[in-house]
């Protein structure tokens, strides 16, 4: 007898420590006891569940990986082509010097390029180079970066350290407590919060990693500054792509904004849901590389650069970017037009291509959870993000926007009648990090 999604999570979370091997993926996060949790397959921005039900999904798309949809049918005609001519070997697959060149091309700053499989060892990877580079150990950084040590040592010191920085509730358990003071967070936009790090710490930083974009455009000047500071002090400035890379052009973000990092970083959207990851820099600073040991059997496997030259070749030609950025601003537009409509308090955030909202009420995270269940039961996978795809049409939109004007109209009422809690049909979700009993 098949087992639905929720039975067979059940069965995962005794087999599974924390259930999901990503906590973005974990049903938790959009609707505990309800979230179908497991796809049979998925095509374009259609996802079938576990029962065959269809879905079109209206999230984070993969997590952001499936810039052009999933399955993509020429990044999936590359990845054939990988397999048929043999995905491992003893000798090294020449698509990864291919893929170095198309990269150096599209970032002329850059001489050099190191690959890995997740944009979260990746990072780690950059700060190792930082540090070999300058022979430092401390790093300033603002925003998510990962899971690794490098990243989560700042919450040895001070618990709620990395709360403002995306995910709340990051446990530290398992760093090394002698981590601590090796990462101290600033907030973006705050550059004297960076000030402050570098006037206590100039001698001592290695690198200041950052998202060049994010929710919110940088304040005139900031990235500049950034830059300027970590020039003066001998810092590797490190641009984190791995979530803005690759939405509003092919390539960094940083491009558009003229500012160019020591290092840069991209995974996710770089190989459209095949796994792969990047980090480049200058040659004096990727050299470094060679002086501490970086090295793992499968970052030289050939599916992962092949997926990525396809994905890339044919961001380009199809002028990817364009369309990313024109479904972004039609749901943003969506969004904000159904809740004037309904008289709902909603805030925007994010760039077009990964737009964001919040209900702007105490029982905010309430009413994003019955917002989710009310679009799985009109047949959307929906949460309080969206991320734009290639695959993403007008058809789509319409059918999304649509069922979402509905259901602001529906959750306007229920906060005014103060019974949000009575409509959900399970817990609320969760809002960041928490262990799962």
């Amino acid at each position: 007898m098949k087992l639905t999604g929720q039975e067979l999570y059940e069965k995962a979370r005794k087999r599974i420590p924390g259930g999901t091997q990503l906590l973005s993926k974990r049903p938790e996060m959009f609707l505990p006891e309800q979230w179908p949790s497991y796809y049979s397959r998925a095509k374009g921005v259609e996802t079938w569940g576990l029962d065959g039900q269809k879905y079109t999904d209206m999230s984070l798309c993969g997590i952001g990986a499936c810039v052009l949809g999933f399955a993509d049918p020429d990044v999936d005609d590359a990845v054939r082509a990988a397999i048929g001519a043999g995905s491992m070997a003893t000798l090294n697959c020449p698509e990864e010097v291919e893929l170095a060149d198309l990269l150096c091309e599209l970032h002329p700053w850059a001489d050099m390029v190191r690959y890995a499989r997740g944009g979260g060892e990746e990072m780690a990877i950059a700060v190792r180079i930082a540090r070999a580079s300058t022979g430092r150990d401390k790093v300033a950084f603002c925003g998510y970066h990962g899971w690794q040590d490098w990243y989560l040592s700042a919450n040895l010191a001070e618990e709620d350290a990395l709360d403002g920085h995306l995910l709340p509730g990051l446990e530290p358990a398992g760093v090394p407590r002698g981590l601590i003071g090796t990462a101290f967070p600033f907030h973006y936009n705050e550059i004297e919060e960076l000030e402050s790090i570098v006037s206590a710490h100039r001698d001592e930083l290695a690198a200041i990693v950052m998202e060049p974009v994010r929710n919110y455009e940088p304040e005139p000047g900031f990235l500049e500054q950034v830059r300027d500071t970590a020039t003066q002090i001998g810092a590797v400035l490190i641009f984190d792509e791995v979530t803005a890379g690759w939405r509003l052009n092919t390539g960094g973000v940083h491009l558009l904004y003229g500012v160019n990092p020591d290092i840069a970083v991209f995974a996710k959207a770089i190989s459209n849901g095949y796994p792969m990851a990047v980090v480049m820099g200058t040659e004096e600073v990727m050299q470094a590389a060679q002086s501490t040991f970086i090295s793992s059997t499968y970052w030289t496997e050939r599916i992962g650069p092949a997926a990525a030259l396809a994905t890339i070749r044919k961001h380009q030609r199809c002028h990817v970017p364009q369309h990313l950025v024109e479904v972004g601003e039609r749901v943003q537009s969506g969004w904000r037009t159904a809740a004037d409509r309904a008289g709902l308090s909603l805030s925007i955030t994010g760039m077009p291509p990964l737009s964001h909202f919040s209900l702007d009420y105490e029982n905010g995270q309430a009413i994003r959870t019955l917002f989710t269940q009310m679009m799985l039961e009109r047949g959307f996978l929906a949460s309080n993000a969206f991320y734009a795809t290639y695959a993403h049409q007008d058809s789509h939109i319409d059918g999304y926007l649509a069922a979402a004007e509905e259901t602001f109209g529906f959750l306007a009422e229920a906060i005014e009648r103060d019974n949000v809690e009575s409509h959900l049909k399970g817990p609320v979700a969760h809002s960041g990090f928490r262990r799962l009993t």
